[in-house]
């Protein structure tokens, strides 16, 4: 998911948008456009389509349903912005245009407002429009500081009106210039135009961010390496691949730590079910050393069919991360049994790795047993004050492994490098 941003109107980037949403679809890609802008909408103006419907219907529904087809493109079409009166959350309708089988532009609102931090958060980078004049190229720094403030990835930027001379503009805004745009009567379909506008297209799509890949760390034959160090140790290199762990622990104990260490062993998807996908992101970049799992938030009424829709993409030897489970353990107990299920045979057929973040909440969630059931290593972290020390520690324990009996209790210290935890003879709990 693309952002198109720029902190001046009249710079283009609803123009930008539109032209981006028709290369992408003649080079094969169906794409989707996006106006996440309340104040003043204009890509259905732009575009030459209805106003309505508008994104507020392709929330809970099949989001086909309420875009609009580009005039002369069969694979690009376009979601109009939210009327005045509707009531809508757009995270939840960035979540799940995030998950539709199409490349999604979002046509941010014009400035650096709070208006513009939704779409910039949903999106996976950033592309910044901008004229060759100092006062757009003044107004665009401010957008790029803002991204860069919330941790969104600037692609680099698009340059409307311009013939191609874009020296000053890449040494004022100290990023890329992506392609620019010439300034036609017609700006979409004008000769060069679209030429243009493939070229940005195809700069983009050379320039994709890192899919969820395969490991990006050794393993020791079919085991893989879970990050937690001293729980590998212990393991003999990692768990078997295709393993199914239950990471259970009270909300207090610090437990995401660990779900940051799975998180950069190797390519991640990591959903959430009750944080934003920006709070994740903020929790785990101080952890992940360069790492950058994809985040997404599954919420509402459909979050066992999203889920599994996204789990269905995952790669060979990827890892998931499911943070919380306990939203998902409250739906109906059939459909829970029946995406669970999924989940294991898809972790096991991929060789990859998931782990189930079930905090330990009062009361129990109706399906909790049902996850112990199925999973194939429940792991238990438990926080307790020392008694030498005084001060909090930590210990997991795994009371569920199926491949093997396990004697010992890891000792954590989660507020120190893992390689200072030690591993200490110990009963299972």
């Amino acid at each position: 998911m693309i952002a198109i941003a720029g902190a001046k109107g009249g710079c283009g980037k609803t123009t930008v948008t539109a032209g981006l949403a028709e290369a992408f679809a003649r080079a094969g890609e169906p794409t989707i456009a996006v106006d996440a802008d309340r104040q003043l909408p204009n890509l259905h103006v732009v575009a030459d389509v209805d106003r309505t419907p508008t994104i507020a219907d392709a929330v809970g529904s099949d989001v086909s349903s309420a875009t609009h087809p580009l005039p002369g493109e069969v694979d690009a079409s376009v979601l109009t912005a939210p009327k005045s009166s509707d009531r809508v959350d757009l995270e939840a309708a960035f979540d799940r245009l995030a998950r539709v089988d199409a490349r999604v532009l979002l046509d941010c609102p014009s400035g650096a407002g709070p208006d513009v931090t939704d779409p910039l958060c949903a999106a996976d980078r950033v592309v910044v429009v901008t004229t060759n004049t100092e006062r757009s190229r003044r107004a665009s720094r401010r957008t790029i500081e803002m991204a860069r403030r919330l941790e969104i990835p600037v692609a680099g930027a698009v340059v409307t009106r311009s013939d191609g001379v874009t020296g000053a503009v890449e040494s004022s805004l100290g990023v890329p210039v992506l392609g620019t745009i010439p300034e036609r009567d017609d700006p979409l379909a004008a000769d060069g135009v679209r030429e243009a506008f493939d070229a940005v297209a195809g700069t983009l799509r050379g320039d994709e961010p890192a899919e969820i890949s395969r490991h990006d760390v050794e393993s020791d034959g079919d085991r893989l390496p879970t990050g937690i160090r001293p729980l590998d140790t212990a393991l003999a290199g990692g768990v078997s691949a295709g393993s199914v762990v239950a990471l259970t622990a009270d909300p207090a104990s610090q437990s995401e730590h660990l779900l940051a260490d799975v998180a950069k062993t190797r390519g991640t998807l990591y959903l959430t079910t009750n944080r934003s996908k920006r709070n994740v992101r903020r929790a785990l970049e101080p952890t992940l050393d360069g790492a950058t799992p994809t985040v997404r938030r599954i919420t509402g009424e459909n979050r066992l069919e999203d889920a599994t829709e996204l789990i269905a993409k995952l790669p060979d030897g990827a890892n998931l991360v499911v943070d919380s489970m306990d939203p998902l353990e409250r739906t109906d107990h059939e459909a829970y049994l029946e995406f669970l299920n999924t989940l294991v045979d898809e972790i096991a057929d991929s060789g990859g790795l998931a782990v189930l973040h079930c905090l330990s909440d009062d009361p129990v969630p109706d399906h909790r047993s049902t996850t112990m059931q199925l999973v194939d290593i429940v792991a238990t972290l438990r926080t307790f004050t020392g008694a030498t020390t005084g001060g909090v520690e930590h210990a997991l324990s795994l009371p569920k492994l199926r491949e093997r009996r396990f004697t010992e209790t890891v000792d954590l210290d989660l507020g120190r490098s893992a390689t200072d935890a030690r591993i200490e003879p110990g009963e299972i709990r």
